[in-house]
């Protein structure tokens, strides 16, 4: 048995902003089976806090980085927590990083150094009753753990493994913080957890972490370049050896189709007609489940989308972002053949993905990205840019891969309007030959998509790092 404390901003199903939840939240039911006892500290949101009313509390510090705390045990959807109930720092309206107006807490760093410096107190022994054999940090808000662990408790025995889920956000704030966030000057150096003059949480773990991980190969390997690495290529490189890409997994349970084939959709695409006010087309429906930001590519789809509508296809788009994005959809939705619902509506997205068929991910940069894998699942043949996770869950209906009979969606490159237009093509190709298309939509059903191997990939990964002998 390999014990595990895994540290993170969000887990799904009790909180949740994006990708890094449902990770958090399916890795401790994937590794279980396989003898990995996984414990998964949390910041004490209201939500959460809700969720585990009558937790044993296991911990107590009389001050927190500005106020008293206590960590709480837990049982929530299956998943053994340990909440960090820390009501001056995470008892706040809104968002696990923001207030109710979008607004970044301005304490963000230390409210996250918080949560990392009782991950590494509990690695290193403090709480009674139980201690990991590996402390697993996920992205920033998690960055200075391994850091703190290091730092104060130099023989604890305890492996470090730190997560990439998205390199874009660094957890900086300015030298004159040090003292607040327990940070020795020492550490101020380009060896240690200063970025450009900045902190950097995530540089902080990336630096003190035994090994690295990221949620895809492909993306593992694009930090190591300047076009992704958002600075830290050099880091990276750097320390190359511990790096590896471990793909994301989707839940099988929570995502499986109300239909057995692809004939199955039908119902639901023109449910999804009827609820997005769109009319019968020749070509195909395509959907998008999206944060409208330059990083998902979508104002090259705002360009390429005419070349959609001449073939007779159809957009179905919910999301929400920039204003920019936003206003420009929303014109789009003008044409009778293109329906946008600004905001997020979890019945509507699953709906889009019942009912769509291709859903389009032209994302320029993609760490991994759930959702094409959520449109494999559902025969929604996934467009995609060739980039990240998107390279390496989706195989591209070139001229070999129908050959080999083992195409199931598009991939474009480079990520340019120009380059989406032609893939837009290429699909409504596909689409007007009913019998290849059918047999692209049972590839993509039957293309695995779970945690089995990825679950196996962290075993293997842990074991490497389990010191206990």
């Amino acid at each position: 048995m390999i014990k595990v404390l895994s540290v993170t901003s969000e887990c799904a199903p009790l909180v949740k902003t994006g990708g890094l939840a449902d990770v958090a939240g399916a890795l401790p039911l994937a590794l279980a089976p396989l003898g990995v006892e996984m414990r998964t500290l949390l910041p004490g949101y209201p939500a959460v806090m809700g969720a585990v009313a009558r937790g044993k509390v296991v911990l107590e510090d009389a001050d927190l980085f500005g106020g008293p705390a206590k960590v709480l045990a837990a049982e929530a959807a299956g998943i053994d927590l340990l909440v960090l109930d820390a009501p001056h720092l995470f008892a706040r309206p809104g968002g696990p990083y923001a207030d109710a107006g979008g607004r970044d807490w301005p304490d963000n760093p230390e409210r996250f150094a918080a949560l990392s410096w009782i991950g590494a107190e509990i690695a290193g022994g403090s709480m009674a009753g139980w201690r990991p054999d590996i402390l697993h940090g996920h992205d920033w808000q998690a960055g200075f753990a391994p850091w703190y662990l290091r730092d104060r408790h130099p023989g604890a025995g305890v492996g470090t493994v730190m997560t990439i889920h998205n390199i874009a956000f660094q957890g900086k704030a300015g030298v004159d913080r040090l003292p607040g966030l327990r940070l020795r000057p020492e550490g101020m150096t380009q060896d240690g957890f200063e970025f450009w003059g900045d902190i950097s949480a995530l540089k902080a773990g990336l630096v003190a972490a035994d090994k690295i991980t990221t949620v895809s190969p492909t993306y593992a390997g694009e930090l190591l370049t300047p076009d992704f690495g958002m600075g830290m290529d050099g880091l990276l490189r750097a320390r190359s050896g511990v790096l590896s890409g471990i793909l994301n997994g989707v839940d099988l349970a929570a995502w499986t189709p109300p239909y057995k084939t692809p004939a199955g959709k039908a119902r639901h695409k023109a449910k999804l007609r009827g609820e997005m006010g769109l009319p019968d087309s020749d070509g195909p429906l395509c959907v998008v489940v999206s944060r409208l930001t330059h990083q998902k590519g979508l104002d090259l789809l705002i360009d390429a989308l005419p070349r959609l509508i001449d073939r007779g296809g159809q957009l179905a788009l919910l999301g929400a972002g920039e204003k920019g994005l936003e206003e420009a959809f929303l014109r789009a939705a003008g044409h009778s053949h293109v329906a946008v619902r600004l905001g997020y509506d979890a019945a509507l997205a699953r709906l889009l993905i019942e009912g769509g068929d291709a859903i389009l991910v032209p994302s320029r940069f993609e760490p991994c990205g759930l959702t094409q894998m959520y449109g494999l699942r559902f025969g929604t043949l996934p467009l995609v840019a060739y980039t990240g996770g998107l390279v390496d869950t989706v195989i591209d209906a070139t001229p070999a891969g129908l050959r080999a009979g083992a195409a199931t969606g598009v991939q474009f490159h480079p990520v340019t309007a120009d380059a989406l237009a032609r893939a837009l093509d290429r699909l409504c190709d596909l689409y007007a030959k009913p019998d290849l298309w059918l047999s692209l939509q049972k590839n993509a059903m039957r293309h695995p998509v779970g945690w089995d191997q990825s679950a196996a990939d962290y075993l293997a990964l842990y074991q490497s790092l389990d010191r206990q002998d």
